[in-house]
């Protein structure tokens, strides 16, 4: 989302190509983009823009109507729109106040839509890992990042669901992750993380769980 010359954003970039390689080859049924919203719904927008970031940049998911979605999901749009997604998709969002069961049980809900259902979760790190954010908070937030890299790179939705919310340190996304593991259940999963860096002062994960069997 910043100047494509940037060298930093170089391996986020390929890592976000990657696991959409590998969505791609899993061929779900259903596809569902998943991120922070002001509310939790099961059924979200599929128009939205990047002027949040400055671009002026329009993205679309098919059959469109004038609900709009959160920059969480337009940024999962655009990734899937510039990687020339052709599959079913849908989109969905949890309100980062919702209480921890909404976001497993929006994720088990979500998980019986198909056969086979992939969920790509837009949900950052924590905001305030930049060298200018007070020492204390700093380090709480690389704590959680840690502890989410750890989560991501086990495959253990019962990982996720321990993030610790004090820890949390102004990060929207663990509500976001909690959906990931009422999806997953108490599945097996391959997992890898691909990346797992803060550029911008913000942490950037990048991970894909293929479930066994």
């Amino acid at each position: 989302m910043v100047a494509s010359g940037d060298p930093r954003l170089d391996d986020v970039r390929a890592a976000c190509w990657s696991a959409l390689d590998d969505l791609r080859a899993a061929s779900p049924d259903l596809l569902v983009v998943v991120g922070p919203g002001e509310t939790t719904a099961d059924e979200a927008g599929r128009a939205g823009s990047l002027s949040a970031y400055g671009l002026d940049v329009t993205v679309a998911l098919p059959d469109a109507g004038d609900a709009t979605m959160p920059l969480s999901l337009s940024v999962g749009a655009w990734l899937l729109q510039r990687d020339g997604w052709e599959g079913p998709v849908a989109t969905a969002t949890v309100a980062g106040d919702a209480g921890d069961g909404d976001g497993v049980e929006l994720g088990r809900r979500l998980a019986g839509r198909a056969d086979r259902v992939a969920l790509l979760v837009m949900a950052d790190g924590s905001p305030l890992r930049a060298d200018t954010t007070p020492a204390d908070l700093r380090q709480r937030a690389e704590r959680y990042d840690a502890a989410l890299a750890d989560a991501l790179r086990d495959g253990d939705p019962r990982v996720l669901l321990g993030l610790d919310a004090d820890a949390e340190a102004g990060s929207p996304g663990r509500q976001a992750l909690r959906v990931l593991a009422g999806a997953a259940d108490d599945g097996l999963f391959d997992a890898e993380l691909s990346y797992d860096a803060a550029p911008y002062g913000v942490g950037y994960l990048v991970g894909v769980w293929e479930r066994h069997g």
